[in-house]
């Protein structure tokens, strides 16, 4: 495709890394909570690189700048794969400070879900067990990192044991694995009983009431992704608390993605937030490989792609 140069208000990005995400398969095969709109549409949300040119009356970045895309846009105007990218100025982000391309393609939309959802949505406080599903996601990892930092106790559930080694070593303070063990009588157990504060589900669906059931009165319920498809039941552990997530809602208001920005970059300086990348891919032509890895579920933390040469 011809290479296009960005008009005012816009940033040209030569991209150096892409991170993947589930959203994108789900698109992909006509499963997400929009449509694709061909032949317009495109893929990706989460990318690495450094502006090659601005429009006019940009005033936030310069060419040379290190940056990341804010995963806030819609796949029928906005993808990232690709080796350039023309996106909005209020769409584009400055890498962490001494970050590479390849940890940055990594951080950003995992990193704000998991603020966002847990923090500034769910009010996520010190000494809180916060039952983590789907741990071993990209945000399920940036969860488990988030909790820790803020001295928040996570419990993570995994379907099968293959990954709670793995989910340990991350520092989930426990691993329930629902394939064997029963998810609320095991919650219950950690908790002395008294339940878990804060639930972050990625699944949905008929279990969501079982998750419910495992928090403490007055616990709060986050649902931010809808893995299965089926409606979400809730819980009858009244009073609970329940908020629906949308991470690219939140994104398109600068005041966060100032505040995430800051969280993502001084927990990064620190070493409490350190991106779990699952695999690395060499070239923009594995963009294939790198989705049946997602898709087969046996990954743990994000996989990202390089392109070009990248930093």
């Amino acid at each position: 495709m011809p290479l296009a140069q960005p008009g005012p208000g816009e940033v040209l990005i030569r991209v150096e890394a892409i991170g993947l995400n589930r959203a994108e398969a789900l698109f992909r095969a006509g499963a997400y909570y929009y449509p694709p709109t061909l032949p317009g549409s495109r893929l990706g949300y989460e990318a690495a690189g450094v502006v090659e040119s601005v429009g006019e009356n940009v005033t936030a970045f310069a060419p040379g700048d290190a940056v990341m895309s804010a995963a806030n846009f819609d796949f029928g105007v906005h993808g990232v794969y690709a080796e350039h990218i023309v996106l909005p100025e209020e769409s584009v982000v400055r890498g962490p400070d001494g970050a590479d391309a390849v940890t940055s393609a990594a951080m950003w939309l995992a990193y704000t879900t998991a603020y966002g959802g847990m923090v500034e949505t769910g009010g996520l406080a010190p000494g809180d067990h916060v039952v983590i599903t789907g741990a071993s996601s990209g945000v399920g990892t940036a969860a488990v990192q988030t909790a820790l930092r803020l001295g928040a106790i996570p419990i993570a559930t995994t379907r099968g044991e293959a990954k709670r080694p793995g989910l340990l070593e991350l520092g989930a303070a426990h691993v329930i694995t629902t394939d064997t063990e029963d998810l609320v009588k095991e919650v219950r157990r950690v908790t002395g009983g008294a339940g878990a504060r804060m639930v972050f589900d990625a699944v949905g669906g008929p279990g969501f009431a079982a998750l419910g059931d495992a928090l403490a009165p007055g616990g709060t319920a986050i649902l931010y992704g809808w893995l299965d498809r089926r409606p979400a039941e809730l819980s009858m552990n009244w009073p609970l608390t329940v908020h629906t997530y949308a991470n690219g809602t939140l994104t398109r208001d600068p005041e966060f993605r100032r505040r995430a920005a800051a969280f993502i970059g001084s927990g990064l300086t620190s070493g409490a937030l350190d991106p779990v990348i699952a695999e690395t891919f060499d070239s923009l032509e594995r963009i294939g490989d790198a989705h049946r890895l997602m898709e087969s579920n046996t990954h743990t933390g994000k996989i990202v792609v390089r392109v070009g040469e990248g930093r």
